[in-house]
């Protein structure tokens, strides 16, 4: 049996005697994808760090297909790990330089920085780099300047950035609607169904808060709320009003249509990219 993408083993995260997460058990397989839930506060930007390996557990294990224990060992060489995630997050975006041009912004991702100050004429690199562009339909931007893109093309450019890592093993998608209007998000979300559906990758982790963004392709789910796990399994088990209601401390009601999803407080619906308060 092939082993786990990666696995977290009761990880718990204490900072100034409070638990940011709790007792989190995960197994993410290879061809499972994976909607995190939750509200704000919840734990799942501190769950992602620790995958990252910027935080570091107060008691339990982090492991990834192929290595060692990452959390104890000080050996570890984190970039080499984190070029097994490709990472597409809000605070990836706020670090590129506006003057950055899309293929220089890609090429970064074969070597897991941001900014890629150390330019290559590789031939080869480039013309992975450019077959990236085309995959993620970008090629049109191949000199453009991040100031110059909107939020979708920007999206877009940084999933390609992830996918030109040589080695990635989990695209994790970190609230990758947010400054999208609900037209370019439907768009994006279309695209990242279909970068799916072909094995882009090997697993997908969409975190966010808006059910309306859980793309047909989600295999699985968790919800969380106060760093704990509320829910987390198979979508169809996980995923309910039940653990919903939980999660957000309302009543609210599940819907799902040809693999989307609406929510309802009461017998109100929760506008799409509404939060519930």
């Amino acid at each position: 049996m092939a082993a786990p993408v990666f696995e977290m083993e009761n990880v718990t995260v204490r900072r100034n005697e409070r638990e940011i997460l709790k007792d989190i058990n995960w197994t993410v397989e290879r061809d499972q994808h994976w909607v995190v839930l939750g509200g704000n506060g919840s734990g799942k930007t501190s769950m992602l760090n620790v995958l990252m390996g910027y935080l570091t557990p107060t008691e339990g294990d982090c492991h990834m297909r192929g290595r060692e224990n990452a959390v104890n060992s000080k050996t570890q060489n984190w970039d080499d790990w984190r070029k097994r995630i490709g990472f597409v997050s809000s605070s990836i975006s706020q670090l590129i330089d506006p003057a950055e041009i899309a293929i220089d912004i890609v090429l970064a991702g074969r070597h897991a920085m941001v900014n890629y100050w150390q330019k290559t004429d590789d031939p080869k690199e480039i013309k992975a780099a450019e077959k990236i562009l085309e995959k993620v339909d970008c090629i049109y931007l191949r000199d453009q300047p991040w100031i110059h893109l909107s939020q979708g093309e920007r999206q877009r450019l940084l999933i390609g950035r992830a996918l030109m890592a040589q080695r990635m093993d989990v695209l994790v998608l970190d609230e990758p609607c947010a400054g999208l209007d609900p037209v370019a998000r439907e768009h994006f979300l279309g695209f990242v169904e279909e970068l799916t559906q072909k094995g882009s990758f090997r697993s997908l982790i969409l975190v966010t808060h808006h059910v309306e963004e859980i793309i047909p392709a989600v295999t699985h789910a968790m919800v969380m709320k106060e760093g704990k796990a509320v829910s987390q399994g198979e979508k169809r088990r996980a995923l309910n009003s039940l653990s919903l209601s939980k999660a957000f401390d309302s009543e609210l009601k599940l819907r799902s249509r040809l693999g989307r999803y609406r929510l309802y407080y009461g017998d109100e619906f929760v506008p799409e990219g509404g939060q519930v308060v």
